[in-house]
């Protein structure tokens, strides 16, 4: 028997279950004012419990915004971890540095790099990072992908914010590039061989993805 959609109100409820604090509260309200579209409560606290649980000490993000996702993320690492975040919009990291010295995060651990990220990724050490979150250019995903599994360590995550795109990757019928790029970067994340794949309907959907551990970065 299939079972039935959560009700608006138990989303409501699984979004607000970890709640946040008034630092986020305030990074969200400067969100606001410069028209960017932060990261939701249930996905941050979703990037919060992976970061955790992979103990990341070196976490790239794509799309600095106001810090919100930023932050979620540094609680959740290591207490010696860095959070290397780029941004095409220096003013948005103006914003996030403001929120990390709110929340108490030491400045060595935010690395800001404003900039495309295409142009920074490459630049990035092979291998070094234990988790990468995205949530820029939804036309680049495709492309912060290649460059992710290159970043990452083998048993890192990689994860994509607004996998869902306002309910409408689910609808064929929905063909806009940034909606069929999207669905596109699912099914390819879906049929990675090196890849295992979730898709949470927290927020706008988070897809995230371990990369496995290959024969040689295991030793056997």
């Amino acid at each position: 028997m299939p079972v039935a959609p959560p009700k608006p109100a138990s989303w409501s409820y699984t979004e607000s279950f970890v709640a946040e604090d008034d630092v986020l509260a305030a990074a969200r309200a400067r969100a606001d004012e410069v028209g960017v579209v932060a990261i939701s409560p249930g996905g941050g606290a979703a990037l919060r419990f992976l970061a955790s649980v992979i103990e990341a000490r070196a976490v790239v993000e794509v799309g600095t915004g106001t810090g919100v996702s930023g932050l979620w993320l540094l609680r959740g690492m290591r207490p010696d971890g860095i959070l290397t975040t780029v941004d095409i919009e220096a003013e948005h990291q103006r914003l996030a540095r403001e929120t990390f010295n709110e929340g108490g995060v030491a400045p060595q651990r935010a690395r800001t790099i404003a900039g495309a990220a295409l142009d920074v990724l490459p630049r990035l050490t092979d291998g070094h990072y234990d988790l990468v979150f995205c949530d820029g250019d939804k036309t680049e995903y495709a492309a912060y992908l290649k460059e992710a599994l290159r970043l990452l360590r083998p048993g890192g995550i990689v994860a994509f914010d607004n996998a869902l795109w306002h309910d409408r990757v689910a609808d064929p019928s929905q063909r806009d590039e940034e909606t069929t790029v999207i669905r596109d970067l699912g099914r390819e994340i879906a049929a990675h061989e090196s890849l295992v794949p979730m898709l949470l309907p927290v927020g706008d959907g988070l897809l995230v993805a371990k990369k496995e551990w290959s024969p040689d970065a295991s030793g056997a």
